[in-house]
């Protein structure tokens, strides 16, 4: 299926992080990261017009020596972009690193709101991630630690999906009516804020482990392979997907095994894998899900971007080569009808969703195509019998 889609320099400004606020309002996060490259490191407001164009808006400069925004997420009804942004080698050697970070858009300006750092004093050997309450970005959970390095995480209405290299582990979240209420951080209460925040800090429990679902019980896992993502649907929480990048065999004088990707959807009654799809020679870079729920979108490390339809996994659309460096982020818009991928060669692509998943063969179609067969044998029943 064709898509229109067109593509947009941004000049020194490599892109690692995306996520849209409303239908045209999309906000880039990027930059040098923290080395001395000369490249600042921003968020971008753009508004994103019906014919694909960019419009800059407004950006947000962070401080001399912080990283470039690595990780987004948007909160449309209150229009907030929550960040992962680590703070300069100062603070980072003082374990005062506010990793944590929200930024409102108002009158289409970008603006800090709050932080928060997650991250603990010393030196882990261990991954972690931690579950805090919005806005308050007070903790309501004990950290989560794993051995394995966590790749992405996925709420449904009642749990988290934490997808490791490794496995996927499912907790229940805690019910609205267990998490205590704190303020969110105000410039006239920051510290009550604060001192709520540590002492939820303190009384957090232990989120319930559900499942811990192993690699190997997904396609490709058996081949070396490791999660690379994993997504709920948004619309429908029985239906969960991952992705899974082998990596090629290196045995010596064995016969050197491609790379390759492996898209599954899973069913969460059973967490058992209903259906995979494979991708050939190349592994997947980034993966998001549409919020109407009826597209996946992915990039490649071979710089291909596209669309598969979540029913039957079909590829609906691929752009081939649609930057110089593998893309690093991909977002919807609010209304799914819009595709953004960015990545560290300065560039974005914008994408025109098809109308329809087209995954699948149409019902109406052959009801149409049935009519017409009836049709074409009553013309020729009328033939027969007025020629006899």
């Amino acid at each position: 299926m064709r898509a229109p889609h067109t593509p947009h320099a941004l000049p020194a400004f490599p892109v690692y992080s995306s996520s849209f606020l409303s239908e045209t309002k999309l906000v880039l996060g990027g930059g040098g990261g923290a080395s001395r490259s000369g490249i600042k490191n921003k968020l971008r407001l753009y508004n994103v017009a019906s014919d694909r164009s960019l419009q800059l808006l407004d950006e947000f400069e962070l401080e001399r020596g912080e990283d470039a925004p690595m990780s987004m997420a948007a909160h449309a009804e209150t229009s907030t972009i929550i960040c992962g942004v680590n703070s300069e080698l100062e603070k980072l050697e003082k374990d005062q690193n506010e990793n944590c970070r929200v930024f409102a858009v108002k009158d289409q300006k970008l603006g800090l709101l709050s932080t928060q750092g997650t991250l603990p004093p010393g030196d882990l050997d261990d991954y972690q991630l931690s579950l805090l309450s919005y806005p308050s970005l007070s903790p309501v959970a004990e950290p989560i630690h794993t051995e394995k390095e966590i790749y992405d995480a996925s709420f449904s209405g009642t749990t988290l999906v934490v997808a490791t290299t490794h496995n996927l582990l499912v907790y229940a979240l805690p019910t609205p009516a267990a998490i205590p209420e704190t303020p969110s951080p105000t410039k006239k209460g920051k510290g009550k804020a604060r001192k709520a925040k540590s002492a939820n800090a303190s009384a957090a429990s232990k989120l319930e482990l559900l499942h811990t679902i192993d690699v190997l019980a997904s396609a490709g896992g058996a081949n070396g392979g490791t999660f690379r993502a994993a997504k709920y649907n948004p619309i429908d929480d029985g239906n969960f997907y991952t992705v899974v990048n082998t990596t090629p065999s290196r045995k010596p004088k064995a016969k050197a095994t491609p790379r390759q990707a492996f898209v599954s959807k899973w069913n969460t009654k059973t967490w058992t894998v209903e259906k995979t799809r494979n991708f050939n020679d190349r592994g997947l870079t980034c993966f998001d899900i549409s919020a109407d729920g009826k597209f996946l979108g992915f990039g490649s490390s071979d710089l291909t971007i596209g669309l598969l339809d979540t029913n039957n996994l079909s590829p609906l659309v691929s752009i081939l080569k649609a930057h110089d460096f593998p893309p690093t982020t991909i977002a919807f818009n609010t209304s799914s009808s819009l595709f953004v991928s960015g990545s560290p060669d300065n560039s974005v692509r914008v994408l025109g969703v098809p109308q329809s998943s087209g995954g699948g063969f149409s019902w109406a179609i052959l009801l149409i195509i049935v009519a017409l067969l009836v049709v074409l044998l009553a013309v020729l029943a009328q033939k027969y019998i007025a020629t006899h």
